[in-house]
C-alpha cells in the first residue's frame, strides 16, 4: 500500500461515509481488483461500525500507515456526519482473523439492517460476522419468490436466506449446516424479525450423511445451495458440489427452482451450468442474478455467481 494508494482508499471513505447507507454496505471493495496496491482490502460499513478488513499482512511501515489515515479518517467531519462510533481493522490473513478496535469500544452484540430485515452480528470476535454482503441481491431475489413455497437452505449458515423466505410469505423452509452454533444464531435471527419459528426447521447436520432427513421434509418448491469452498473434513467445492447437484431431482416438486451459488474467484459460472447438464439435467438454467454494484470486479466470472436453474 504506497501513499497514493492509501489516498485513493481515503478518497472513497470519506465520500462513502459522507452519504453513509441507511442498511449495511460494503464501502470498498479492494478485492474486485480495480485499485492497484488495494486488492487486499475492504471496507464494510454496519450501520455506526466501520470493518476494514486486510486479507494479506503489509509491511509493517504500510500497516503503520494504514492505521494512522484511519484514525485520521475517525476525525473528519465525514466520520462525524455519518455517525459513526467504531472502527475495527480486522486481520483476515491471520489464523484467527484478529480483530482490532482502533476507536469505541467491544461490542458484546450489533444488530443491523438490510432491505428491511434485521440480523444480529458479531463484531470483532470471529472472522465473519454473520451475513455475508455480496448476497444481498440473492435474498432480496428469495424474499420475492418465496411465497407460499417450501425451502430447503443448504449450507444455511446463520440462516439470512431464510430469513428472507419467511418473510416473503414462505410455507417452510429447512436449513441444513453442520455448525449448530450458526443455526443458533439463525433462529436468533428469525426471532429479531418476530417470526413463527413453527414455519422454520433446523438441522445440524453434515450434509453427505444427512440426505434421508433432508428428502423426509421435501419435496421443496425452492432449494438454496451456498456452500463454502472448502470446508476441512466436510466439504470440497470441486470434489463435492456434483454430490449435491445429481440429488437436487429427487428432492424438488415438479416446477421446482434452484439457486446454486459459488464465491470462489478461480471458478466461473460455466462450473455449475456444465455441472447441472451432466448431474441433473432436467434442471435448466434460467439466468445469473446480478451481484450489487459496490462489488464490481474486473472479471464477473470472478464474483459472486448466484445461478437460477428451474425444473422442467
Amino acid at each position: 500500500m504506497t501513499p497514493e494508494a492509501l489516498g485513493i482508499l481515503l478518497q472513497h471513505l470519506t465520500t462513502a461515509l459522507s452519504t453513509a447507507p441507511d442498511d449495511v454496505r460494503r464501502l470498498f471493495h479492494g478485492r474486485g481488483r480495480r485499485w492497484e496496491g488495494l486488492e487486499q482490502i475492504t471496507a464494510d460499513w454496519l450501520q455506526g461500525v466501520l470493518l476494514v478488513s486486510l486479507f494479506r499482512e503489509p509491511a509493517a511501515d504500510e500497516l503503520a500507515d494504514l492505521k494512522a489515515m484511519l484514525l485520521a479518517l475517525a476525525k473528519s467531519p465525514a466520520w462525524h456526519q455519518s455517525k459513526a462510533h467504531t472502527l475495527l481493522l480486522q486481520h483476515r490473513y491471520q489464523l484467527d482473523s484478529a480483530t482490532e478496535f482502533l476507536v469505541g469500544d467491544e461490542i458484546e452484540e450489533w444488530h443491523i439492517t438490510e432491505n428491511g430485515l434485521r440480523f444480529k452480528l458479531d463484531i470483532g470476535k470471529k472472522q465473519n460476522s454473520g451475513l455475508f454482503l455480496d448476497m444481498r441481491y440473492g435474498r432480496r431475489w428469495v424474499q420475492q419468490q418465496a411465497s407460499g413455497k417450501r425451502v430447503l437452505n443448504l449450507f444455511a449458515y446463520t440462516c439470512g436466506f431464510s430469513v428472507a423466505a419467511i418473510a416473503g410469505g414462505a410455507e417452510h423452509v429447512v436449513n441444513l449446516d453442520m455448525a449448530r452454533a450458526a443455526l443458533s444464531r439463525g433462529r436468533d435471527n428469525h426471532r429479531l424479525n418476530q417470526h413463527d419459528l413453527g414455519k422454520v426447521s433446523f438441522l445440524g447436520h453434515e450434509l453427505f450423511k444427512s440426505w434421508g432427513k433432508v428428502k423426509k421434509e421435501g419435496p421443496y418448491d425452492l432449494v438454496i445451495i451456498d456452500p463454502p469452498s472448502f470446508q476441512k473434513g466436510s466439504f470440497a467445492l470441486t470434489r463435492d458440489y456434483q454430490k449435491i447437484l445429481r440429488r437436487l431431482p429427487e428432492l424438488l416438486s415438479e416446477n421446482g427452482v434452484v439457486l446454486a451459488c459459488v464465491n470462489d474467484p478461480a471458478i466461473g459460472p460455466d462450473f455449475l451450468i456444465a455441472g447441472m447438464a451432466q448431474e441433473a439435467p432436467s434442471l435448466r438454467f434460467e439466468q445469473r442474478l446480478e451481484n450489487p454494484p459496490e462489488f464490481a470486479d474486473v472479471s464477473s466470472d470472478s464474483g459472486l455467481k448466484a445461478l437460477v436453474f428451474v425444473q422442467g
